[in-house]
C-alpha cells in the first residue's frame, strides 16, 4: 500500500469550493496586496493565538524571524541561542541581523535542553530562539525564568507548531515575539509562500510593519531602511479558509500520533511526550540505530519518509568553524542526526495507511 507523507491535493479536494470562491473573490476586487483579507487574516489569526497579541502579515517564514530580530534591536555581535536541531531559517535570521550564534542541544522531545541551555548563557547573551519543533511546545516555564533572571529576550519560532499549546495557551504568546511560516507543507500553509510576525507588544509590532513596508507606515514616508515583505492577498484568503479547518486537522494528527505511539511502542525511539503539552505533530520523529535500512524498507513497500533533519546545524558548512557561530557541544543533536526518521503524518492519513506504516516499521525491526 502507498502511504504519503503529505498530501496536499487530497487537503484541497475537501475544501475546494471554499478556496476556489476565496481565490475568485481576491481576484474579482484586484486586492492583490493588502487589502480586505489580509487584515481580516491578521485579526482573526490574532484571536486563534490569543492572549491578547496582534498579528502582522508578511512573505515568509525566514522574513518573520530576520524582521522580529531587527526590531528587537539586539546589541551587534551579542550571542542568541539557538537550538542545534532545527530547520536553517532559525540561525540564518540571527547572523543576518549582525548577531552570533550559540547551538543548544535537544532533549528527548526535541526541543531545548533547558539544562545546556542555561550552562550556555553568557554575558554576551542577548537572547533565546526558542523552535516549537515538530509540533512539540518547547518548556517555556523554564525558558521564560532563565530569560527573567539574566534578561534575555525570547523569540518563538512556530514554523511548526500552529495551534499547539503550552499549559493551556498556544504558542506565539509567550516571549517577545514569534514568528509563524505558511509554508504550503505547514499544519496552516499557503498556496505559495507566507508567513506572520505575532506579539502581545503592539510597539513592537509595528515597529515589524515599518521594517516589512520599506521603513515606513505610510507610502513614501521612509523613517528607517526598510524591506518589502507583505502577505498577499490572494495568500490571506487561502488562509483563511484554512484556519477554519485547522483545530479539526490538528485533532487528527494527534489521533495518528496516538496510533503510532501504541503501536510502535519498544519497537523504536518515540518522541517524549509531556503532559502540560498539546502537540500538533507537524512531523512524527522516531529514532532508531538502522534507520538507513528502515528508511529502505519503508520506501519499497510505497511508504514515502524524510529526514528533519539529515545534518544537525553545527555540523552543516554554513555553520561549522564559522566566526559567527560560538563553539560549542550539542552532543544528542550530532548523534540523532544518523537516526531520526520522519513518518508520514497529517490529516490526509487513514487508518488503514497508518496501520501499514505500523506493520511495515515492525517487519523490518524484528
Amino acid at each position: 500500500m502507498a502511504v504519503k507523507f503529505l498530501d496536499l491535493q487530497k487537503q484541497y479536494l475537501g475544501i475546494k469550493e471554499e478556496i476556489n470562491k476565496a481565490i475568485f473573490g481576491v481576484i474579482e476586487k484586484s486586492a492583490f496586496i493588502g487589502g480586505e483579507e489580509v487584515k481580516a487574516f491578521e485579526e482573526e489569526f490574532s484571536r486563534f493565538v490569543g492572549n491578547g497579541v496582534g498579528t502582522l502579515g508578511v512573505a515568509n517564514g525566514s522574513d518573520a524571524l530576520e524582521i522580529a530580530l531587527e526590531a528587537l534591536e539586539l546589541p551587534k555581535g551579542s550571542e542568541v541561542l539557538v537550538p542545534a536541531n532545527t530547520f536553517a531559517a532559525s540561525a540564518e535570521a540571527v547572523i543576518r541581523n549582525g548577531l552570533k550564534i550559540v547551538f543548544v542541544d535537544c532533549g528527548e522531545d526535541y526541543t531545548l535542553d533547558i539544562v545546556d541551555l542555561q550552562s550556555k548563557i553568557t554575558p554576551q547573551s542577548s537572547a533565546i530562539m526558542v523552535v516549537h519543533l515538530y509540533g512539540q511546545p518547547a518548556k517555556m516555564k523554564e525558558i521564560l525564568e532563565l530569560a527573567e533572571q539574566y534578561s534575555l529576550k525570547v523569540i518563538e519560532d512556530c514554523a511548526q507548531a500552529h495551534g499547539a499549546e503550552y499549559e493551556g495557551r498556544k504558542v506565539g504568546s509567550f516571549g517577545d515575539i514569534a514568528a509563524f511560516s505558511f509554508y504550503p507543507g505547514k499544519n496552516l500553509g499557503a498556496y505559495g509562500d507566507g508567513g506572520a510576525i505575532v506579539s502581545r507588544d503592539l510597539a513592537l509590532l509595528k515597529k515589524c510593519e515599518c521594517i516589512a513596508h520599506h521603513g515606513g507606515l505610510r507610502k513614501y514616508e521612509h523613517r528607517i531602511v526598510g524591506r518589502n515583505s507583505r502577505l498577499d492577498g490572494i495568500q490571506a484568503a487561502v488562509l483563511r479558509v484554512k484556519l477554519g479547518y485547522l483545530d479539526t486537522w490538528n485533532q487528527r494528527r494527534r489521533e495518528v500520533a496516538r496510533q503510532y505511539l501504541e503501536g510502535l511502542k519498544g519497537i523504536v525511539e518515540l518522541p517524549e511526550i509531556r503532559q502540560e503539552c498539546k502537540c500538533v505533530w507537524h512531523l512524527f520523529v522516531i529514532r532508531t540505530k538502522n534507520r538507513n535500512e528502515l528508511m529502505q524498507k519503508l520506501k519499497e513497500k510505497g511508504i514515502e519518509v524524510g529526514l528533519h533533519y539529515p545534518i544537525c546545524l553545527p555540523n552543516t558548512e554554513a555553520f561549522s568553524n564559522k566566526p559567527y557561530v560560538v563553539e560549542s557541544k550539542t552532543p544528542n543533536a550530532k548523534a540523532w542526526e544518523s537516526e531520526i526518521l520522519s513518518l508520514p503524518m497529517g490529516e490526509h492519513l487513514s487508518d488503514e495507511e497508518v496501520k501499514e506504516v505500523i506493520k511495515v516499521v515492525n517487519e523490518a525491526i524484528y
